[in-house]
């Protein structure tokens, strides 16, 4: 653990305090002056120290915080040398649906489901793919969790790339996970493998018995499907909900019967953790080892900011007495 300093200089800061500590000077001796002149005893010094000291403190606690102290610590990773899981995430149109205006959409929620997920699992290698009319990966199994992460927020978007057919509300096709197996997205080590699916179900007609000769392929993967859909959710477009799209209620069903064929599991969205349990469970135990080391940053300047208003707080209750 050690603390570094960004912008050293910016702890020049402090030499803000000398111009009302020196007026506060002015003021001390002038003070005396008039009270030596009509003859009234000099209060007692603390008066005076006390608000000298509170300046010093504020000041140099915000030079501190000016100069951006950084705790860093390093944490060695410890993952599964035998696991991998792909996130599959459904960024097809139908994904913009909600409630109202005033919700998020299936997109949003899912990518909360997958952050979620990926941090209750992190003895594991996670990779990333998005699913429309095809899968497109877009990190491979990874043990840096801040990777996925940013990969999640920055490289994911409705309809990124674009469907086939551009003209559907509805361009999704489960069809397309077979080509997690096909395309050797794992790599050859993973002999235990995950598949974690968040969409809406509301897919193209599905060849189930296809899909399920995929997955059964040595070394299995084993898939877990997040069910991200709400009834009577809409599509809108400035602010209007499109007259095309309608919630499909049987995705649910579509699912069950994938997650029976291929030996999977479906959750609603609200049960990310028993998602996450069920995904634990079907990679089994294996060995772990260390990979790499990952540094932790905390950044302690918001702390330094606080705490100068406590000796300036202090300094008022004081005042005030």
């Amino acid at each position: 653990m050690s603390v570094t300093f960004l912008t050293p200089a910016g702890a020049l800061v402090t030499l803000g305090a000398a111009l009302p500590l020196a007026a506060l000077a002015r003021a001390v001796r002038r003070a005396r002056a008039v009270r030596r002149a009509v003859h009234v005893p000099e209060p007692p010094s603390r008066r005076v120290r006390s608000p000298v000291l509170a300046l010093l403190a504020a000041a140099a606690l915000v030079g501190l915080a000016a100069a951006q102290p950084v705790l860093q610590r390093t944490v060695t990773r410890h993952v599964r040398s035998d696991a991998e899981a792909f996130v599959v995430r459904d960024v097809s149109r139908s994904m913009l649906a909600r409630p109202n205006l005033d919700s998020r959409p299936r997109f949003a929620r899912a990518q909360a489901a997958a952050s979620r997920l990926r941090t209750l699992l992190p003895d594991v290698r996670f990779g990333i793919a998005s699913l429309t009319d095809r899968v497109l990966p877009h990190l491979f199994p990874t043990a840096d969790s801040d990777v996925f992460h940013a990969t999640l927020e920055r490289s994911l978007g409705i309809e990124r790339p674009p469907p086939r057919s551009s003209f559907l509300t509805n361009t999704t096709s489960l069809n397309s996970l077979t080509a997690v197996a096909k395309r050797a997205l794992f790599s050859p080590r993973a002999t235990d493998r995950l598949l974690v699916v968040l969409t809406d179900g509301e897919s193209r007609s599905v060849n189930v018995p296809r899909v399920a000769r995929a997955f059964a392929a040595p070394p299995r993967i084993r898939p877990v499907f997040v069910h991200v859909w709400g009834a009577g959710e809409r599509v809108f477009t400035r602010g209007v909900p499109e007259a095309q799209y309608r919630a499909d209620p049987s995705s649910r069903a579509l699912l069950d019967s994938l997650a029976a064929a291929t030996g999977g599991r479906v959750y609603a969205e609200y049960d990310v953790e028993q998602a996450a349990a069920a995904g634990r469970e079907l990679l089994g135990s294996g060995r772990v080892v260390a990979e790499g080391d990952r540094r932790a940053r905390l950044s302690l300047a918001p702390y330094l900011v606080l705490a100068a208003f406590l000796p300036l707080a202090l300094l008022l209750r004081e005042r005030e007495r």
